[in-house]
């Protein structure tokens, strides 16, 4: 079991250069990107694998939440592997790319991984290394279809369109982690620069801008999608998973293999930091016609849900508040709010509190520039989760400063949900 204490180390440097540059022209002007035109953004660090085989969807049936009695060629489905208990050990995107044939996106990769080389099953997997460029925005329509010269029109949501870009093969996956119309461009990595620069230049006429770091994950805020670490810690840490869990710490690097948490809450386990499929508001991803890890719990959850995901409108003054202390001259101030958000890479996590009684957590804190919010998300219990209704949430860590901030509950997501915009 990892030493609660130990999470609550700050973990040295700040990750954003995964994404590139922490901004590329301020992080205000790109937070605007998508709702007024596009942005490319470049998660070519996320992980793939290849997995083939004739009992390649019988592998991801056994691990994965989701059904795959309908899967059609050049499909992709968000794929949710759960433990025992039902709480997520990790989340990704699943591609069909033929009949046997399956790519796999995100840290799911080495659990699948690891319980086919544990398993019977009639596969075999294979790392890849694919660029994945998203193009987020009203406008990556146009943008994808001026670099690549071909229309995308009846590419329907959650499927690829083949396309070529610079004279690259590349599978365009329509979706929208930014809530709006979008598409993952990925292709070969030897072929990345080209491909970038390709959109680039088609976007010019449409203000594309490139999305950096501070502000890769305030479209996750707004739109509601919950991110490992960022809003849960991955089930993985019980007696029972030793074995995966010094696996996946030998194969990936430190950024990814590194748990920390921060914030007003605390638990007495580190699975108090576990989140289940039905919490983060994906409980339609759960198929219960098929036996999977995590089936009977996600069953009796699904039927009787304890939580349910909302945002959290934050009170400006309140919020004012925290910043004015850092003016004063007497006392510790209370704890820093970066803008639009924390950088740190650990999960910070408050307590949501109603007349002193604790009724849930919020993570993903950050700053809406085009609502002129700060929002976060907030598992709540479902009957105290009434949209408009009021709480607090109380900002500063263990032993520091402490202040309750009034919120109030919204829906989520908080903005509206275009992914499926006709063109």
């Amino acid at each position: 079991m990892t030493d609660l204490q130990a999470l609550r180390r700050t973990p040295e440097g700040y990750f954003t250069t995964r994404w590139g540059q922490p901004e590329y022209t301020d992080w205000q002007d790109e937070s605007l990107s998508w709702k007024e035109g596009c942005y490319i953004g470049d998660w070519s660090f996320l992980w793939e694998r290849r997995f083939r085989g004739p009992d390649v969807l019988k592998l991801f049936s056994d691990v994965s939440v989701n059904n795959f009695d309908t899967f059609a060629i050049d499909q992709s489905k968000h794929v949710i592997h759960t433990e025992e208990f039902g709480k997520i050990i990790a989340e990704g995107v699943l591609t069909r790319l033929s009949d046997d044939e399956v790519m796999l996106f995100g840290r799911g990769t080495f659990w699948v991984d690891h319980k086919l080389r544990h398993g019977s099953y009639n596969v075999q997997s294979q790392a890849d290394d694919w660029f994945n460029f998203q193009v987020q925005g009203p406008d990556a329509i146009h943008v994808v279809e001026k670099a690549s010269g071909q229309s995308l029109r009846d590419v329907k949501f959650m499927h690829n369109g083949h396309i070529t870009i610079a004279g690259c093969k590349v599978l365009a996956l329509r979706q929208g982690m930014a809530g709006e119309l979008g598409f993952e461009l990925q292709g070969d990595i030897n072929r990345s620069a080209e491909v970038y620069e390709a959109i680039l230049d088609a976007g010019r006429d449409f203000g594309i801008r490139r999305l950096g770091g501070r502000t890769a994950f305030i479209n996750h805020l707004e739109a509601c999608f919950p991110t490992i670490v960022t809003d849960y810690l991955p089930a993985i840490f019980e007696p029972s998973m030793q074995a995966y869990l010094d696996e996946f710490r030998a194969a990936l690097p430190a950024f990814a293999s590194t748990f920390n948490v921060a914030g007003s809450f605390e638990g007495d386990r580190i699975s108090d930091w576990y989140r289940s499929p039905v919490e983060l508001g994906w409980a339609n991803r759960i198929h219960l016609g098929h036996d999977f890890i995590g089936r009977d719990a996600l069953a009796a959850e699904k039927a009787n849900p304890r939580r349910v995901i909302r945002t959290l409108v934050w009170n400006p003054e309140d919020v004012s508040t925290v910043y004015t202390s850092l003016f004063q001259k007497d006392g510790l101030p209370y704890d820093w709010m970066e803008m639009p958000r924390d950088q740190r890479g650990f999960m910070y996590c408050d307590r949501v509190m109603r007349e002193g009684r604790d009724i849930g957590a919020t993570t993903s804190r950050g700053y809406s520039y085009s609502f002129r919010e700060m929002l976060s998300l907030a598992t709540i219990d479902v009957g105290e989760a009434e949209i408009g209704s009021a709480v607090s949430v109380l900002w500063g860590a263990p032993g520091r400063p402490q202040i309750a901030i009034r919120a109030t509950i919204a829906q989520a997501p908080f903005k509206q949900d275009n992914r499926r915009a006709s063109y």
